[in-house]
């Protein structure tokens, strides 16, 4: 059975939860739009990621599932409530978290085994020293024969990959990621979808992983956390994934147990997605 809780975000069933790696308690986020009216993009919003746990967000697009994300990063000062991480209120950039984005920050100009190292020397490493652990980054993605190359020379899974090695070289204590794997192809998904569970199990650190691709979502997370169409977006679902792991990315969409869960978070889903498309094609809700 999946553990179900509506609106408020929190699962009520299960083991004693491990501590809290982000902490949102009712967070609001609006802006001040060009003609002075108040937009409400997000309602008063609480959701918890704990330390070691993987939380993929799904919703329509628009409905602020990236709002949040930067909410966490510290990018985005919500309009009220407080953002914790691992216990303390966030007032800044958030620097426990690596940061993932949908389009990668590669610097043209420099190597891939320069733009893996760039996110230590710029925090004090000797550039040897960096280098050094770059290499060890990219051999742990599967990059070190191109090491040498530069970003135009690499194919979008391969710069993805760069991204990742670029993140996790600086060990934050939690990942956020936004759509990150969003402009590859299916086949590439896979293949990076099952990296980045290796990676990840390695050393269980928290994740906060948006998307749009539900089946994707079920696949790597522990938990899927859906949010309605906005304006005034909240969360309206938290389910628990019970399928076991390790897992491979084309393995678990094999399981029948996959496709139940599919089924049953779709159907919560599916009407805030009709709604999301409908606004954001002028159309009548």
């Amino acid at each position: 059975m999946l553990t179900v809780v509506a609106e408020n975000g929190r699962t009520v069933a299960g083991a004693a939860p491990a501590s809290e790696a982000i902490g949102l308690a009712g967070v609001e986020i609006a802006f001040r739009l060009a003609d002075g009216r108040r937009f409400e993009a997000v309602a008063p919003t609480d959701l918890v990621v704990r330390e070691g746990e993987f939380v993929a967000i799904v919703g329509p697009t628009g409905c602020g599932k990236s709002t949040l994300l930067n909410a966490a990063a510290g990018l985005l000062k919500p309009t009220s409530g407080t953002v914790r991480i691992f216990g303390r209120t966030l007032t800044g950039l958030n620097g426990e978290a690596g940061y993932l984005f949908q389009q990668d920050s590669l610097m043209p100009w420099k190597s891939v085994v320069d733009n893996v190292a760039i996110a230590l020397t710029v925090s004090g490493t000797p550039r040897r020293e960096a280098r050094e652990r770059a290499m060890g980054w990219l051999e742990r993605v599967g990059l070190a024969a191109f090491a040498d190359r530069y970003p135009h020379m690499l194919s979008g899974g391969q710069r993805k990959r760069v991204g990742l090695a670029q993140v996790l070289i600086r060990n934050p204590r939690l990942l956020l990621m936004d759509e990150p794997f969003g402009p590859l192809d299916a086949q590439t998904r896979v293949i990076m979808g099952d990296l980045l569970l290796e990676l990840w199990s390695a050393e269980r650190k928290a994740v906060m992983f948006v998307t749009h691709d539900l089946e994707e979502a079920i696949a790597l997370s522990d938990r899927v956390v859906i949010m309605s169409a906005g304006p005034k977006a909240r969360v309206i679902g938290d389910y628990a994934i019970p399928i076991p792991r390790p897992r491979a990315i084309a393995d678990v969409r094999l399981d029948p147990h996959f496709h139940d869960i599919h089924r049953e978070i779709w159907n919560a889903l599916k009407e805030e997605v009709v709604k999301g498309y409908r606004q954001s094609n002028g159309l009548a809700p």
